[in-house]
């Protein structure tokens, strides 16, 4: 049953007896790639999909995708090999692409995408309703300090001497309900605020908690990020 969340400690593992694993396997196919699968990895994937990471449902089967502007490279190749070193995705460095930008300018993209696996399925199924992505209720069990670490590459930034996360696509209510498991896992204290858009919000952590979410997001942050906590880095 793929429809409840599992995963494997794999720090009681011998790191040699990943790559045979056998969802390691770039022809598996979907249906035999089942997992279990590590913290590590569902932090990854939540954190992601809170922020840019989109999942794609096909033929029974999701896949990851993640994405970032070619300014953001480095870190995207700090997030890719860590996907790769624990077997989701092709271990071969992502390009830059370019695509056409709304404002008519090219914008450099690096992209990469895991491989298809049946036991993500239920991931999708949290994330989306309608083709929409959403706050999944069960977020509280998944955002790790690594899964706030990157949710905070993702979308985070600084704003005068604190920080804002940008929630743009969420409804008020799942913004209220991050802001709560926030404080509840957390302690930090953050409040909804006006995005500059009719109906689009961001995440407003306050100055007190500054301090407090640099402290948990630095064990798992790529240098090149530090900036988007305001100094407290």
């Amino acid at each position: 049953d793929f429809s409840c969340p599992i995963w494997l400690d794999f720090s009681v593992l011998d790191s040699s007896c990943l790559p045979i694993l056998p969802f390691n396997k770039s022809h598996t196919r979907a249906i035999k790639r089942v997992g279990p699968h590590c913290q590590d990895i569902l932090s990854i994937i939540f954190g992601s999909l809170l922020g840019d990471a989109f999942a794609e449902l096909r033929n029974g089967a999701t896949r990851i995708c993640f994405q970032q502007e070619s300014s953001h490279r480095e870190y995207l190749l700090w997030l890719h090999r860590k996907i790769a070193d624990l077997g989701y995705c092709n271990p071969d460095v992502p390009e830059v692409a370019s695509r056409p930008g709304s404002s008519g300018k090219t914008r450099f993209l690096s992209r990469f995408k895991t491989w298809s696996f049946t036991s993500f399925t239920w991931i999708h199924s949290v994330f989306y309703v309608n083709g929409v992505k959403i706050v999944p209720k069960c977020i509280e069990l998944y955002l790790t300090p690594l899964a706030l670490a990157i949710w905070i590459q993702d979308d985070g930034g600084a704003v005068s001497t604190t920080m804002k996360i940008a929630t743009n696509s969420f409804t008020l209510s799942d913004i209220q309900f991050l802001c709560d498991v926030l404080d509840r896992l957390y302690n930090i204290k953050a409040t909804p605020m006006s995005a500059g858009y009719p109906g689009q919000y961001c995440i407003y952590i306050k100055a007190e908690s500054m301090q407090l979410i640099a402290d948990i997001c630095k064990p798992h942050t790529h240098p090149s990020m530090y900036y988007k906590f305001n100094g407290y880095m």
